[in-house]
């Protein structure tokens, strides 16, 4: 059993209404990426493992926090993100509920979504709440029990999932949380005999400095 360090992906194309158009790093994403690889350098941390989702944004923080200084990484599904524009493209269709313009509107419309989704009311849903939890807890038990500390590259709701899954947090506490989630952060996970524990939550290290706090982002 082993420590995992769950990293939320750089800032993505946060303009985007679409799921295709915002999977992709900003400037600012690559450069939160490459400055957290040389806070990992800086301190001599060191993975044994590296995991990552399959969407692009994950592959290009994995790459900007360089390769060279860790395992191959390995790309897995399970840790992809839900599909929360298509959601709500579905709730604005099926619910009149608008897709959120800003961070402010988008605030309100997450616990929204993520109720709907659980309660089975977005019809033609990518895929279901229930699938979405297992998978998430099925990756990272897995991950969990292999050997050597682990960094996963991942995305905010990925990582509010797990957070609800290991301290069993009601909805509306996980909505809560995926929306303090910052680009590039920091989350640890500590295996114990009894199951997983969180033991570290949106660190950013490699953004404390004055001269970086510029660079701190959420969408």
């Amino acid at each position: 059993m082993s420590f995992i360090t769950l990293v939320r992906h750089g800032q993505a194309n946060s303009s985007a209404r679409d799921e295709d158009s915002y999977d992709r790093l900003s400037d600012l994403g690559w450069q939160q990426a490459r400055w957290l690889g040389g806070y990992f350098e800086q301190t001599g941390e060191k993975f044994a493992r590296v995991y990552s989702g399959t969407l692009r944004r994950h592959v290009e923080t994995v790459e900007g926090i360089s390769p060279a200084s860790l395992a191959e990484p390995v790309q897995d599904a399970r840790l992809n993100e839900l599909a929360y524009f298509d959601m709500a493209q579905l709730m604005e269709t099926q619910h009149g509920i608008a897709i959120p313009g800003d961070r402010e509107e988008f605030i309100l419309h997450l616990p929204q979504l993520l109720t709907m989704w659980r309660d089975g009311v977005l019809d033609g849903a990518p895929e279901s709440w229930a699938s979405f939890e297992s998978r998430v807890t099925e990756a990272l038990t897995e991950i969990a029990g292999g050997e050597g500390r682990a960094l996963v590259v991942t995305s905010g709701g990925l990582i509010g999932m797990a957070m609800r899954v290991i301290m069993t947090l009601e909805l509306k506490a996980m909505a809560h949380l995926c929306l303090a989630i910052e680009n590039s952060s920091l989350h640890r996970i500590q295996p114990l005999a009894t199951g997983l524990a969180m033991t570290q939550f949106n660190a950013l290290p490699h953004l404390d400095s004055p001269e970086r706090q510029h660079a701190r982002s959420h969408l």
